[in-house]
């Protein structure tokens, strides 16, 4: 039997970096090592089948390092975001079902906190341990000399994505699929998949999302990664050069402020290594996606999905240059199909509501809510994302509209119906709908319509209220007072309309 690639690289290059941060580097031997001393701490946190350990996202080796060996042991993660307040950090523990937390500095003071609350252990790294709080090093020094078994039934990690009900709601990432025995074929299946050419991935989104997560394959199959801590432009430049970076995955963000370098910086590196740089989360302005393959060469893959369903079409960058704005054709097993309101099929070229026929076992589902999954089908084995667009006579899927109320900031799902709940709560508002508006940077931002009572509150009054409840990140950026909201003769908020005055055209999304 071969060993794992990460053990194989261990053995025939111990001493090549393998996993890097803003702190420093790991080998491929300190790699192992620590996967396998991680994977037996985990079992004792959580040694029950549907025990998870909550690991708070920050952008550092201690993250990749738990998850990995959450996969080796059959312990399943659930990527958190460092973000929360502690009682949103509090609530997704208690719906995972999280045993004990590993925290990085940016979410050690919460986690500490809801530790704390629901009387979990808690691993902080890169920080001072505070309270009851273990030091990551020592923890992994303490680890029992018996390996983790590798016969556990597979647990892939859980992400969170907020619900158009304000409460978030977890799903499993679909990275692999079919029956998978047990953690060990898990693994195996994973690295035969990695999804990016030989040579460093660089990671520069939150490792609370799914697509960055994505490294965790790269990883895992025994390839180098690279962790940018923050997003910087000139950084993500400067880590390509300096380690001939062949992959990353990014959102039309990272694209804006690359272009915004002055042209000397951009022309001081060298990115002539990159062979397939994976954009998704939100729909890229045309001309910027020009310039990036200008630039870097037709190297862009674009990918749409969502971590609850994985990739559904894909487009390479000769592709779309021949079809600007598409988002590729389906990718197999999905089907794409367009339907009108009555829910009667549309033909090639006729604006409908998007949705996906999925063989058995590959549709979209949540974590322990039926009742979301059940309202993400429109009928047996067909399920759709709440996009709306058409399909051209070659199968490729444009998207021109959203159903579902969601706003996509910087490559973030946002959800209105979460902020608006917070608002509701203020005592002088009487109504109020956050829509999603044009951003210069993150291409759309929520804005507040706030139809208050008497006395009106002041915008900073709102975003301090807000931002006592909910993550800074799901608070509206500006506030506006309007005299009373658009509704439908229905009598619903009509999101649409309110949106359509912010926006140049017909299009009331971003892209």
């Amino acid at each position: 039997m071969s060993l794992p690639p990460v053990d194989r690289r261990a053995h025939e290059t111990p001493h090549e970096p393998a996993l890097i941060d803003d702190r420093g580097a790991l080998s491929w031997s300190g790699l192992a090592d620590q996967i396998e001393r991680a994977a037996a701490r985990l079992l004792q946190f959580a040694p029950g089948p549907d025990h998870r350990v909550a690991v708070l996202g920050d952008n550092a080796i201690p993250t990749l390092v738990t998850h990995l060996a959450g996969l080796r042991a059959g312990v399943g993660t659930v990527a958190t975001s460092r973000q929360l307040m502690v009682g949103e950090l509090v609530d997704q523990l208690v719906d995972a079902n999280a045993t004990a937390i590993v925290a990085g500095p940016a979410g050690a003071g919460v986690a500490v906190e809801a530790a704390r609350e629901l009387g979990l252990p808690v691993v902080t790294h890169g920080t001072e341990p505070a309270g009851h709080a273990f030091d990551w090093e020592p923890w992994l020094k303490a680890a029992p000399a018996t390996p983790a078994p590798t016969d556990r039934p597979a647990r892939p990690p859980l992400v969170y994505t907020s619900g158009t009900t304000g409460r978030a709601r977890g799903t499993e990432v679909r990275w692999v699929s079919g029956d998978i025995a047990d953690s060990a074929a898990y693994l195996a299946a994973l690295a035969a998949r990695s999804g990016f050419p030989p040579g460093p991935h660089l990671v520069c989104g939150p490792l609370q999302h799914n697509g960055p997560l994505t490294a965790l394959r790269h990883l895992a199959a025994g390839q180098p990664v690279v962790i940018l801590g923050k997003y910087d432009a000139e950084a993500f430049l400067r880590r390509t050069e300096e380690w001939r970076v062949t992959s990353a995955v990014m959102v039309p963000t990272h694209f804006q402020r690359l272009l915004a370098l002055p042209q000397d910086v951009r022309a001081r590196y060298d990115v002539s290594s990159l062979l397939q740089v994976s954009h998704t989360g939100s729909a890229c302005p045309a001309e910027v996606k020009r310039a990036m393959i200008e630039w870097f060469g037709p190297v862009l893959t674009e990918s749409y999905g969502a971590s609850e369903a994985g990739t559904l079409a894909r487009i390479d960058s000769t592709e779309w240059l021949e079809r600007p704005g598409s988002v590729g054709r389906a990718q197999p097993p999905f089907e794409v199909l367009v339907s009108d309101d009555a829910g009667r099929p549309v033909p090639p070229g006729e604006t409908g509501l998007l949705a996906f026929r999925a063989p058995e076992g590959r549709g979209v589902r949540y974590h322990a809510d039926p009742e979301k999954t059940k309202a993400a089908y429109l009928s047996p084995g067909v399920f759709t994302l709440g996009d709306v667009g058409h399909v051209d006579a070659d199968g490729y899927i444009f998207i021109t509209d959203r159903a579902a109320d969601v706003v996509v900031s910087g490559g973030v799902n946002l959800y209105p119906a979460e902020s608006e709940a917070v608002l509701r709560l203020h005592p002088a508002v009487a109504d109020v709908a956050v829509i999603g508006v044009p951003d210069p940077d993150f291409g759309e931002s929520l804005r507040a319509l706030v139809v208050t009572v008497d006395d009106e509150p002041t915008a900073g009054e709102l975003d301090r209220f807000c931002r006592e409840k909910l993550a800074a990140y799901k608070c509206p950026k500006t506030y506006e007072f309007v005299p009373q909201l658009q509704r439908n003769a229905m009598g619903k908020l009509d999101k649409r309309a309110m949106r359509r005055p912010y926006w140049r055209s017909e299009r009331t999304i971003a892209g």
